[in-house]
Order: structure tokens, then sequence, then C-alpha cells
């Protein structure tokens, strides 16, 4: 078939004079290629000699507004929100949850200066807007020259988002790596509209801080 061709190309490309592919992108464009094996026709017109044009692809035109996504950006310094980015949902006609976990999330003793770890795990149902990822990643980088306590840099974090994304629901939970023999395991939420509270005082009621 159409991807075997692709395939068999790229083996042979050796002995022509385009370049073969390295590993990585060769992986890549052979991914794409099946990611979009349901519009066959369209994927072998962007095919030649195993490179893929992109050209036909059916990219979203409403994310001119994001500044980090697709560049090159410097690691924040230290805690800026102002980093934090947005782009519309499109679903919002239904509730669904998004997680996002950040097992290698560090922060600084306000007094000693000493690093923390945690991981840190956000999950929210999303109204109107949901949070670029890659832009959440360098807001989450800036706390690693910020000193605060562990409890306090949970509730910044909850804010921050809250502020950005006005959601339906939110919660926020850091699991900190044990100091001095001991861990502490913040955890915030809330709703907005009487559903949503009324889910977000059954999770704080239920919450019982057991670190899994």
């Amino acid at each position: 078939g159409w991807i075997t061709s692709f395939l068999r190309s790229q083996s042979s490309s050796a002995g022509s004079k385009t370049p073969p592919l390295g590993y990585g992108e060769n992986l890549a464009r052979t991914s794409l290629l099946f990611s979009l094996a349901a519009d066959k026709s369209e994927t072998e017109d962007a095919t030649c000699n195993g490179r893929v044009f992109w050209y036909n692809l059916n990219m979203r035109n409403d994310l001119g507004k994001l500044r980090t996504l697709g560049n090159s950006t410097r690691i924040p310094q230290g805690y800026s929100p102002d980093v934090l980015e947005a782009f519309d949902n499109r679903n919002r006609s239904r509730d669904y949850w998004v997680q996002f976990t950040a097992p290698e999330f560090t922060t600084l003793c306000p007094k000693t200066g000493q690093p923390d770890f945690a991981t840190m795990t956000i999950r929210y149902v999303p109204s109107k807007s949901l949070v670029e990822s890659k832009s959440l990643k360098l807001y989450l980088f800036g706390f690693r020259n910020n000193g605060d306590f562990h409890e306090d840099v949970v509730n910044v974090i909850f804010s921050d988002l809250w502020k950005l994304l006005r959601p339906k629901y939110m919660e926020v939970f850091g699991k900190f790596a044990a100091r001095g023999g001991i861990s502490i395991d913040p955890f915030v939420n809330g709703g907005s509209g009487a559903r949503w509270k009324r889910l977000a005082e059954e999770r704080f009621a239920s919450w019982n801080g057991v670190r899994g």
C-alpha cells in the first residue's frame, strides 16, 4: 500500500540524490502518515521521495495570539504568571476533565533557599478557555528560583490558572518530597456556579490526603 511504498522509499534513498532522513525525522514523518491514513489521497499528494510537505494539513488559524508555542522561548528566571497563555475551547457543549502532571516541579524554601521537589497535579473542567501546555511548563519552571512555602505555592498556582481560565472546576495538588522526615501535600480546589461549587465541596470533604 501507500505506507509501504513510503517506507521502501526511505530504505532505498541511499542511492538517491536526496539525502535520507535521520531516524528521528523519519519516525516523525512516518507517524504523521499513519495518523493521516484515513485521508489517503491528500497524504499521498503531500509525499515526494519519502518527504512530507505540510502545506495541505488542516491547521488551526485562530492561534495567532499564542506567543510561546512554535517559537524559541527563554525559561523564566523567576515566578512569572505573565507567560501563561490560553486558547479557545472548541468543545464547550460537553464537560470533560483536563489533567496536567509535573513530576519534576521544583521550588525553594523561602527561608533557607534549599530546593523542594514535588509532583504537581492540576485538574480542571474547562469553560471557554484551555491553558496552552508550553506556557504552563514555562510558568512552572519559573518557580525554580522562587522562594515560598508549599501551601502558598499550590494556592498561587490555583489562583493564577483560575484567573486565566475561569473554569467550571479546578483543583491543584502538590505532593512534595519529604524534608526532615516530614512531607507536606497541599490540596486546593474550587468551582463556579452551583453545580461545580457543590462538586468542589464534595471533593474537598472527601479528601483524605493519602499519598499514592
